[in-house]
């Protein structure tokens, strides 16, 4: 294990047959877990452009007023359904933490509720969240737990804030893209990843055209060879940058670490096969950012050994330990 800082975690020992990142990302991602019944209350927010996302609201029996609450950000392709998301509501529910899941605009149940995309540099759309969860619970603590893209997201919001919410206690960003220039230059050596995310992206696209006309004449014939490619002829002129790599700069949360005045961990693993572990080795990070880096774990892989864990999900017991410590 490498830490920058003081030792946050207990060291993470992979699956036996699972020791290399790439098997650790991919075998996360197939092993799926039973449906379980939804039970979430749905609130509507209204964003500053008169679109509309879905805050997903999980509140057990257990929970009372002045008890913490935590919003879960999913990541790339990803929505209140991930399975990692649907994993830490059961656990933490268990627990008598309220649990909100945010869907990007566009994901999920707000597939037909927004025209412009969701995507990285989205801050404002967190920011709503936030708002609306302060409205919903005024006397609660507020924990927030980003996964990829969507650790990415609440560091800007944090970085763009020079007097954040009170109400938010602490963060936890689980290997966040914060460069996305270099994320994307990464993901090209790995063309089994660029091409799923894209199909994933296009397929998601595809859905929202039924119900919105206006996304009809999306350029996704021929599809994107690359994300980058998908970023310049979709992502960009719908979210109003010149190209992939104008959004890439503005919404890269890297330059706003500094700034960061709310306790946060960010938490990665050194054989990410997406997210390159030195973009975090960074000489302006906020005395109250703390980063702790695994030596194995893939991307949201983490499929542990035996060990004291219930199960072999390590990182949802880590997320479970960070919410209620």
């Amino acid at each position: 294990m490498i830490s920058l800082g003081l030792s946050l975690f207990p060291e993470f020992e992979p699956h036996p047959l699972l020791r290399s990142g790439h098997l650790q990302t991919i075998w996360s991602a197939l092993w799926t877990v039973r449906r379980h019944r939804y039970r979430a209350a749905q609130h509507l927010v209204t964003l500053d452009s008169q679109e509309k996302l879905v805050l997903h609201d999980d509140c057990p029996t257990s929970w009372s007023s002045t008890a913490p609450c935590v919003l879960l950000l999913h990541g790339l392709g990803g929505s209140y359904a991930s399975t990692y998301m649907v994993r830490l509501v059961e656990k933490l529910n268990q627990r008598g933490i309220r649990v909100f899941r945010m869907d990007m605009r566009g994901c999920g149940a707000g597939h037909a509720l927004a025209v412009s995309p969701g995507h990285a540099g989205r801050s404002e759309d967190v920011r709503a969240c936030v708002a609306r969860i302060r409205e919903t619970c005024p006397s609660a603590p507020l924990r927030i737990a980003g996964f990829s893209l969507g650790g990415n997201l609440v560091l800007k919001m944090l970085g763009e804030q020079l007097h954040p919410p009170g109400h938010i206690d602490r963060v936890l960003a689980v290997s966040p893209p914060i460069d996305l220039e270099l994320c994307a230059a990464n993901i090209r050596q790995y063309r089994f990843y660029d091409r799923a995310f894209v199909r994933s992206l296009c397929a998601q696209i595809r859905r929202r055209r039924r119900t919105l006309p206006q996304l009809r004449r999306l350029p996704i014939t021929p599809q994107p060879r690359s994300i980058q490619e998908f970023d310049d002829r979709i992502t960009a002129p719908l979210a109003g940058f010149r190209d992939s790599l104008d959004y890439y700069q503005q919404a890269s949360a890297a330059p706003l670490l500094g700034r960061i005045d709310v306790p946060t961990t960010i938490l990665a693993a050194a054989d990410d096969p997406l997210i390159p572990v030195r973009m975090f080795s960074r000489p302006d990070l906020s005395p109250r950012v703390q980063v702790h880096v695994t030596r194995h774990g893939g991307h949201l892989g983490y499929i542990a050994a035996a060990s004291d864990d219930p199960d072999r999900r390590w990182l949802d017991w880590r997320v479970v330990d960070w919410v209620c410590g």
